[in-house]
C-alpha cells in the first residue's frame, strides 16, 4: 500500500473488495447462522432512511372529540379503558387473538433447528398464524418417521400441539423449488396435518418473492458437500471464497396470467386450504395485490424494503424495493386481506401500519431473537408487550377495535393540516399572535 486515500469513498469496503472480491457482494460468510439479515446490518446509521421509513416517523394522532369512546362508555356502562380494546380479528382466514402472525424466516440455518421448534411452539401457544418458510423440503427432506421427521414436519407438530383447536392456523409457502418437489401435495395428504386441514388451519402461500432482496430468490451459505448435494436442485456458485458456497433459489416468473392461473390452480386443487399470495416491495405492488385478491386470495403478505431474515447481498440490503410505508401509500384501501411485514417488534410500528391499511403484521427477525433469548417464552413475552402497547395506542385514538383504525389516525411531516370542519368554527390564532 503506498498510503493513498480518497475522502469521500468508503475507502475499507473498496480495500475489502481489493483483497477478497466476489466474497465482499455478500456479509461475513462466517456470520451465517449467527446473524438475521436485513436492513441496517450493514453499519447503517440507525438514522439513515435505508434502515428507517417514512412510518417509523409518522405519528399517532388522537383527537378531541371520540363519538366512538362515547359509544363504549354507553355500552359498558362506565369509562372505556384500554383493556377495553377488541383486537381480536381474522388474519387470512384464521381467527387469531391478535392482528399478528409470525412471518416466514427465510432460508437461514437459524431457524432450521431448534429456534424454529421453539418459535412454532410458542406461536401456537399464542393463537397467532405461523408461515413455514421456502426451501424447508428441498434442503432437509420430507420424513415422517417419529425418530428422523423432517424440519417442516417437525415444525408443523410443535405448532398443532401447543395451539388451541379454534385459532391460528400455519401457512406453509412454496417457491419454484418447493413445487418441484410438490411440497403443498405433500402437506396437504400428510395423515398428520389432518387436525389442521379439518380443522380449516392450514393456507398455502405462493412466494413471489421477498423484503430483504426483491427480485432474487432465497439464499444460503453451504459447505462443500451440502453443495455437492443441492446442485442439481439449486444453483450453487463458489463466489464467497474459502468460507463456503452459495446456494440459490430462483424467485419464479410472474405476470398477471401467471398469478391469477396459480391463485387459481391453488383453490382448485386444495380447496380445503387458505391461499395467501406473497409479494416483495415491487413498484407495482398495488396492482399486483389486487390481481390476487380478485383471482380468489384470502391474504396478500407484502414484506416491505427492510424486512428479511434470511442472507442477502449488501447491494440490496437498503438499496432495493419500497419501503414498508409507500407500499401502504400505493396499495391504499385494501380490496382484501392485506398483511405487512418490515421490522415490526413493537406496538408503535405496529398501530401505524393498521391505521395505513394492514389488517395484520407479522415478526420475523425479532419473532427469532425472541426465542433465542428464551425458548420457552421469549415470543410470549414480546408479543404480551407488543399487545399492550398497541390497546394503549388505539386507546388513546378513541378506537375499541383494532379494524376501526382510520388513515385519519395519523400525521405525516410535511402533511398539510386539515381544513377546519365543524359548525361556527372559528381560525385558530396561533401560539403568541393574531389569527
Amino acid at each position: 500500500m503506498s498510503g493513498v486515500h480518497a475522502p469521500g469513498l468508503p475507502e475499507d469496503l473498496i480495500r475489502a473488495r481489493a483483497r477478497r472480491g466476489t466474497a465482499e457482494a455478500f456479509p461475513p460468510a462466517d456470520t451465517y447462522g449467527r446473524q438475521l439479515f436485513g436492513a441496517g446490518d450493514t453499519d447503517s446509521p440507525a438514522g439513515d432512511p435505508r434502515v428507517s421509513d417514512e412510518l417509523d416517523t409518522a405519528r399517532l394522532v388522537p383527537p378531541v372529540f371520540m363519538p366512538q369512546r362515547l359509544e363504549k362508555l354507553i355500552d359498558l356502562g362506565r369509562e372505556p379503558v384500554h383493556d377495553d380494546v377488541d383486537l381480536t380479528t381474522t388474519v387470512g382466514g384464521f381467527a387469531s387473538p391478535l392482528p399478528l402472525y409470525v412471518s416466514a424466516f427465510g432460508s437461514t440455518r437459524v431457524a432450521a433447528g431448534d429456534a424454529g421448534i421453539a418459535a412454532s411452539r410458542q406461536a401456537g401457544r399464542l393463537g397467532i398464524p405461523m408461515v413455514i418458510g421456502e426451501n424447508l423440503v428441498p434442503v432437509g427432506g420430507y420424513r415422517r418417521d417419529t425418530a428422523t421427521r423432517s424440519p417442516i414436519l417437525a415444525r408443523l407438530r410443535a405448532y398443532a400441539d401447543a395451539c388451541p383447536p379454534d385459532r391460528g392456523g400455519v401457512v406453509v409457502q412454496q417457491s419454484t423449488e418447493d413445487a418441484d418437489s410438490e411440497v403443498w401435495n405433500l402437506v396437504y395428504s400428510d395423515p398428520s396435518v389432518r387436525g389442521l386441514v379439518d380443522s380449516g388451519r392450514l393456507a398455502f402461500e405462493l412466494k413471489t418473492g421477498q423484503g430483504a432482496k426483491p427480485g432474487l430468490g432465497g439464499m444460503t451459505v453451504v459447505g462443500a458437500d451440502d453443495a455437492r448435494r443441492l446442485a442439481d436442485r439449486f444453483a450453487v456458485r463458489d463466489v464467497l471464497g474459502a468460507d463456503g458456497w452459495l446456494r440459490c433459489a430462483t424467485p419464479g416468473t410472474f405476470t398477471e396470467e401467471i398469478l391469477r392461473q396459480q391463485v387459481r390452480f391453488m383453490r382448485n386443487n386444495f380447496p380445503r386450504a387458505r391461499v395467501w399470495v406473497k409479494f416483495h416491495p415491487g413498484r407495482d405492488v398495488a396492482h399486483a395485490a389486487a390481481t390476487a385478491w380478485r383471482a380468489g386470495a384470502d391474504a396478500v403478505s407484502v414484506d416491505g424494503a427492510q424486512g428479511g431474515t434470511g442472507w442477502a447481498p449488501r447491494a440490496f440490503v437498503g438499496q432495493v424495493g419500497l419501503p414498508l410505508a409507500e407500499c401502504l401509500r400505493r396499495i391504499g384501501r385494501p380490496e382484501g386481506c392485506l398483511l405487512v411485514t418490515g421490522r415490526i417488534w413493537e406496538g408503535g410500528r405496529a398501530v401505524r401500519a393498521l391505521a395505513a391499511g394492514a389488517t395484520a403484521v407479522g415478526l420475523g427477525r425479532a419473532a427469532l431473537l425472541a426465542v433465542d433469548e428464551d425458548a420457552e417464552e421469549g415470543l410470549v413475552r414480546l408479543v404480551q408487550a407488543l399487545a399492550l402497547e398497541a390497546r394503549l395506542l388505539v386507546s388513546a385514538l378513541g378506537r375499541y377495535r383494532v379494524d376501526a383504525l382510520t388513515p385519519e389516525d395519523l400525521w405525516w411531516p410535511g402533511q398539510p393540516a386539515p381544513a377546519p370542519t365543524g359548525a361556527g368554527q372559528q381560525p385558530v390564532a396561533p401560539i403568541g399572535g393574531r389569527a
